[in-house]
């Protein structure tokens, strides 16, 4: 996968020289280029930013320096070599929550590239003029506000390249772990069985591997119910098992319907 980071702060993807993704990237597995959004700019303050037309607060990024950019980096025909579009992501709070279904699907495009735009945002004709040369995704993290698109980004890349075949050194774990199912993963112990006072789950040194899947399935729907009570709303009723509902139900949840509705 090619990752391509437009920014006016390239300082800021260092991070990505190091742990999994930096060993990805010496191995071949992702590479990484970041480029300076300024760099594309061509008066002698290298000004990205103009006041905004119809008036308001903050200022708003020039589109000139954005298409620049941007077109130093899309592939030549608009397509990359195993035919795909490249897939322009945008950090916005107006755009689309980021979810993990959203990552798997992103970690099998070849050609990522990230607009992180800052001030008010950028000038929405760059949107339309991408959207005849890549497929643009307006996306965010969550309801809130940030200064700028950089952490967003660096959250996705995250995401999505550990997802990449290779990226993580036991592709089991990644089947485990929080949303790959819907749920969130349950909660998990080590050595000593007993610290502080407090002991690790008896069923775990039980030996029994049937009464471990069945204790951390369990786990699992009660830290959801009571955590992300809204993903048990999406789960679908039929896809339960009989043990799954009598957990559900002695939680306090209906199973009447398609979907579990709280009693």
């Amino acid at each position: 996968m090619r990752i391509d980071v437009f920014t006016i702060f390239p300082e800021y993807f260092s991070v990505l020289d190091i742990s999994l993704v930096g060993k990805a990237r010496e191995r071949g597995l992702l590479e990484v280029h970041t480029h300076d959004l300024r760099d594309h700019a061509h008066d002698r303050h290298r000004t990205v930013d103009d006041t905004p037309y119809g008036g308001g607060a903050g200022m708003v990024m020039k589109a000139q320096p954005w298409s620049e950019a941007l077109s130093s980096a899309l592939p030549e025909g608009g397509l990359t070599p195993s035919g795909q579009r490249p897939l322009l992501l945008v950090p916005s709070p107006a755009g689309k929550v980021f979810d993990q279904a959203t990552a798997q699907e992103w970690s099998e495009r070849e050609h990522l590239l990230f607009a992180c735009g800052r001030y008010e945002g950028i000038d929405e004709r760059v949107i339309e003029w991408a959207a005849d040369r890549a497929e643009v995704v307006p996306f965010s993290l969550g309801d809130y506000v940030l200064n700028g698109g950089e952490v967003a980004s660096l959250a996705i890349i995250e995401a999505v390249g550990r997802l990449i075949p290779g990226m993580v050194g036991n592709p089991a774990s990644l089947v485990e772990e929080s949303h790959s199912d819907g749920l969130l993963e349950y909660p998990v112990y080590t050595k000593p069985a007993s610290w502080e006072g407090l002991d690790v789950p008896p069923v775990l040194l039980s030996g029994d591997h049937g009464k471990v899947d069945r204790a951390r399935r369990d786990w699992q729907l009660e830290r959801t119910s009571t955590r992300r009570p809204d993903l048990i709303e999406k789960l679908d009723v039929a896809g339960l098992d009989k043990k799954d509902k009598a957990t559900l139900q002695g939680l306090g949840w209906v199973l009447s319907g398609p979907t579990p509705r709280r009693g």
